[in-house]
């Protein structure tokens, strides 16, 4: 019977080897284009007996990530995921932040082997909590240019500020079904035509404005 690390194609894809008995262990594999072999990665997963890899073969111009939603969609509490190194996992240090406490909240823990590093132990908790601190540090640095670069635009009458995004005219109807479970957010996203991103922060000021109204009664 085939295992995960003799089957190669040039598509992105799930492989799932059944001889595992231990079904918490995943792996994920990303390669730029589809012309870039994954075989490196999975070399690297060779003795770590994974159930399920989420192997990801996509342009790096496209910004959705179909087979990493389907991973994290998938995991469950105890699950533990493996990268070959953090660069396969997230594209930018906001997004490895915004995954690992996706994961951290679903109970699942990541292991990077370049890395060296395992979430769920004080080191690895440790380096994320850096990361995050160098982060926040090169954020508040690139907001406070932008605030002066607006100043100095009002001052000269050239800034005219961002249009808001207006909530879909069938928000309540969609927002309501999520918020009762009848749909996951990606359908809701889907059905809405909102990037995540959007969606989230009318989500947001859905349950902002709910506190309000309950304070106010």
């Amino acid at each position: 019977m085939a295992t995960i690390h003799d089957i190669s194609e040039n598509v992105s894809r799930v492989v799932t080897d059944e001889s595992q008995t231990n079904k918490t262990r995943v792996g994920y594999v990303r390669v730029s284009t589809i012309d870039q072999n994954e075989a490196r990665q999975l070399e690297a997963f060779k003795n770590l007996g994974l159930y399920k890899i989420f192997i990801e073969k996509i342009s790096t111009r496209e910004s959705s990530r179909p087979m990493l939603r389907q991973m994290l969609e998938y995991v469950r509490h105890g699950d533990t995921v493996y990268v070959k190194d953090f660069s396969r996992l997230a594209r930018s240090t906001k997004d490895l932040l915004d995954i690992t406490e996706e994961m951290s909240k679903k109970g699942v823990k990541i292991v990077s082997l370049k890395e060296n590093l395992d979430t769920d132990t004080p080191t690895g908790k440790l380096m994320l909590t850096l990361i995050g601190a160098i982060y926040e540090f090169e954020r508040e640095n690139i907001l406070e240019r932008q605030r002066e670069g607006i100043a100095i635009a009002k001052s000269q009458g050239k800034f005219k500020g961002r249009k808001e995004i207006d909530r879909p005219s069938h928000w309540d109807e969609i927002y309501n079904q999520y918020k009762n479970r009848a749909i996951t957010g990606t359908e809701a996203m889907s059905r809405l035509g909102l990037k995540r991103n959007t969606f989230y922060k009318f989500v947001k000021r859905e349950r902002a404005d709910a506190v309000i109204s309950d304070t106010a009664r």
